[in-house]
């Protein structure tokens, strides 16, 4: 029976794997879908390329940082359990490589290739395990101490905090850093409207992404005994609030309504395994709303170029749920209990300075010894034949 169990657990965290894989099809053509044509190949490869290298990262140095498990033994050792600790490793990797895929979206169209790959490497194998390590490993004592200051540890039970607030919060420094795209805001106070490039595109990375979400959050329970059907209908009803909120606060619009349903998930990630369902379709519908204010306010008032809105989306939205989870998570408002207000504060608070700071240090960095940024001749051309040397239809541009 133990081994029965074992093997079950195996396939069942193997199959959250694959699904939250799938994933990262969706950013890919979510970011495909909302950039302009002449970067959509570099969507394509940034997104592949990132997810490889963090496998590597996290492979030979993440995992080891935030659980103090090295896979630098034998194979005999390796397949111990029935290999449980390896799916697990690539369970967790997906979240990961999350982080990179998250903040390839706010810096599309003028970034450089290379250097974003070295800020991959170094926040996939150190940045982000630290926190990771922090939150779901009790690493450095910071859980036990949030505990006996507040009565509760931190509790974020798929990561609206540790996954995407910390993807979030990096990319804003990034995108900070890098400045605006060519001629999107000029000097006369106009603002030059690039809309998304194919909306079909971005709605199939959306739905991708939804579908995918039901394996990160349910499968994050890790084992088939402690599943819970809870996570899985107030990832629905997160999913639906959003989806309803983003609709009316964005006036119809297509790139509002897709990116509805992403916030509403972002949000509910953390207190899933506890919330009411209907405290989740709250939540979800609050993160819908931040969503299309807060995308409108950076993009047209504050002037910062994020272009697919990731700060909004996944820092903004992901710190709502962090919070969200020591409200809705009250048995006065529902939910299950076991948490408190105080410590989701701090511990969300400490995983946004954290991603600031290192998304600060990471990319000025990078900056400073290599450059970020594509060459105006480049970025006028399009990050795909500047880099690539191809663009998304070659046939029509040789018939052109």
């Amino acid at each position: 029976m133990e081994a029965l169990k074992q093997g079950t657990d195996v396939l069942f965290i193997l199959l959250g794997a694959v699904m939250v894989l799938a994933m990262h099809a969706g950013f890919a053509f979510l970011e495909l879908g909302t950039v302009r044509k002449k970067n959509q190949v570099n969507a394509l490869v940034k997104i592949l390329v990132d997810f490889s290298v963090s496998t590597v990262a996290y492979f030979l140095v993440g995992y080891a940082v935030a659980y103090g498990t090295s896979f630098l033994v034998g194979a005999e050792q390796l397949v111990a359990r029935n290999g449980y600790d390896l799916v697990k490793f690539f369970f967790l990797l997906t979240f990961a490589a999350a982080i990179p895929a998250i903040i390839s979206g706010g810096i599309a169209e003028r970034a450089r290739f290379g250097p974003q790959l070295a800020a991959t490497a170094v926040i996939v194998g150190l940045v982000y395990p630290l926190f990771e390590g922090v939150a779901w490993n009790q690493r450095f004592g910071i859980q036990a101490w949030i505990k006996d200051l507040t009565g509760a540890e931190f509790h974020d039970f798929a990561g609206s905090i540790v996954v995407h607030a910390v993807g979030g919060w990096l990319a804003l420094p990034a995108v900070l850093l890098l400045g605006a795209r060519s001629n999107r805001y000029r000097k006369d106070g106009a603002i030059s409207a690039h809309p998304p490039s194919n909306i079909p595109f971005l709605a199939l990375g959306a739905w991708v992404l939804t579908v995918g979400w039901f394996g990160f959050n349910v499968m994050s329970a890790q084992t088939i005994d402690k599943v819970s059907g809870l996570v899985a209908v107030n990832s629905l009803m997160a999913m639906v609030g959003g989806t309803l909120a983003a609709l009316a606060a964005g006036r119809n619009d297509p790139g509002f309504v897709h990116n509805g349903p992403l916030a509403g998930l972002v949000a509910v990630c953390a207190g899933s395994d506890l919330m009411h369902p209907l405290g989740a379709l709250v939540v979800g519908a609050g993160a819908g709303g931040i969503f299309v204010v807060m995308f409108t306010l950076t993009q047209n008032r504050w002037k910062i170029d994020d272009v697919l809105g990731v700060w909004p989306l996944h820092g903004l939205c992901g710190l709502w749920g962090g919070v969200a989870a020591g409200i809705f998570g009250l048995q006065a408002l529902g939910g299950l209990g076991g948490v408190n207000l105080g410590a989701q504060l701090l511990g969300s608070a400490m995983g946004v300075l954290w991603a600031l700071a290192a998304g600060f240090a990471t990319y000025g960095a990078i900056k400073a010894i290599s450059g970020l940024r594509l060459s105006a001749e480049e970025e006028h051309e399009g990050a795909d034949l500047a880099i690539h040397r191809i663009g998304s239809t070659p046939e029509r541009e040789v018939n052109w």
